[in-house]
């Protein structure tokens, strides 16, 4: 049967090569990328992809799952995924996927990366979490010189995801990579004093956090206790996206939402290497501005919860209308959130990494 053809949305298909079960509740998905994508789904360690899930009761919804192979490796994307409670996406997933299924795909997006891999790092993660620490540990290893600590958190050993593929990298490792392992099971959760105490010989480094919100949580007061500096931690929080990313809408009415009296602003945009000119009007945001000017700007999202859409302002000021993803250290870089900016001074200039 000849499948139906995609429409232009920014999304393209991606057949399951390989389904790996990782532990009783979770599993691993590796995705064949074509040859004339590649260059689509090249990614950055800690980057992650926005799938496509079938739904009887919605036709689909978009959920996004972080990226655990690293862009050093030749072969298949690869994405894990856990079962959540209640959770649609995750349990389908773990339910239904099979080799040789197509799946409908975004390209990598995300700033959860860091800027070197020769920078020492201390990397805090719980359950699933582990999941874009991961390809950050084997970039780091494989491409850079910095030296590693990974604090794991799960609720017992069957839960370790990627446990043997962390225990081999340790052995290949052992001046660069430091494990630590703390379980519920035998530990209890862990307290912030605890978090803190394990922390402090590596106080001092670039941090990465991803988990369970009440982990992060805790592992962010544990960071505070310890007089971090906030613009060195990083935390990559998903929030359930209430807007379908695959489904085509009708764009905002233009003529309503640009009514001010204002001149435009002179936007000067980059994108896949090549420079943009527009009249930016004042009250429209700059990825559905974008969008209609037939430019291919990243988005998944589109409400500020995702960094799909993130980009860089390079000279000028926008203002947004919210952001619930972005982190101080971010905003402090000059990453912004396309889909909730609009501008403030008469020149921008945008940068997409």
């Amino acid at each position: 049967m000849t499948e139906p053809e995609l429409p232009d949305a920014g999304f393209h298909r991606l057949r399951i090569a390989r389904v790996v079960a990782e532990t009783p509740d979770a599993c691993s998905l590796e995705l064949d990328v074509p040859e004339d994508l590649a260059d689509k789904f090249q990614h950055r360690p800690g980057q992650f992809l926005t799938l496509r899930i079938p739904s009887e009761r919605t036709g689909s919804v978009g959920r996004c799952y972080s990226l655990c192979s690293a862009p050093h490796e030749d072969g298949p994307l690869k994405v894990a995924v856990k079962r959540v409670r209640d959770g649609y996406g995750s349990n389908w997933l773990c339910d239904n996927a099979r080799e040789g299924m197509a799946l409908e795909v975004l390209p990598p997006a995300g700033v959860f990366t860091p800027k070197s891999l020769d920078t020492d790092l201390l990397l805090l993660a719980g359950g699933s979490g582990i999941t874009p620490i991961m390809s950050i540990i084997k970039s780091v290893l494989a491409a850079g010189t910095g030296s590693l600590t990974l604090l794991y958190a799960n609720r017992d050993e069957h839960s370790v995801i990627f446990a043997d593929e962390l225990a081999e990298l340790t052995r290949q490792h052992p001046d660069r990579l430091t494990v630590v392992h703390w379980l519920e099971s035998v530990q209890g959760l862990p307290s912030v004093p605890q978090l803190a105490a394990l922390m402090s010989p590596w106080a001092g480094r670039e941090t990465f956090i991803c988990g369970p919100s009440a982990f992060m949580d805790a592992s962010s007061s544990a960071l505070s206790e310890l007089d971090v500096d906030r613009k060195r931690v990083h935390i990559e929080r998903f929030i359930s996206l209430s807007r379908n990313p695959f489904e085509v809408e009708d764009t905002v009415d233009a003529a309503t939402e640009d009514s001010s009296d204002e001149a435009p602003t002179q936007l000067d945009v980059e994108l896949d290497g090549q420079r943009h000119s527009f009249s930016w009007p004042r009250q429209r945001k700059l990825l559905d501005f974008l969008l209609e000017q037939g430019l291919d700007a990243p988005y998944s999202c589109r409400e500020g919860a995702c960094s799909a859409c993130a980009c860089r302002i390079t000279s000028g000021e926008v203002k947004m209308l919210n952001n619930e993803i972005l982190e101080p250290v971010d905003l402090d870089e000059g990453i912004v959130l396309a889909c909730q900016s609009v501008p403030v001074t008469d020149d921008v200039s945008v940068s997409y990494e």
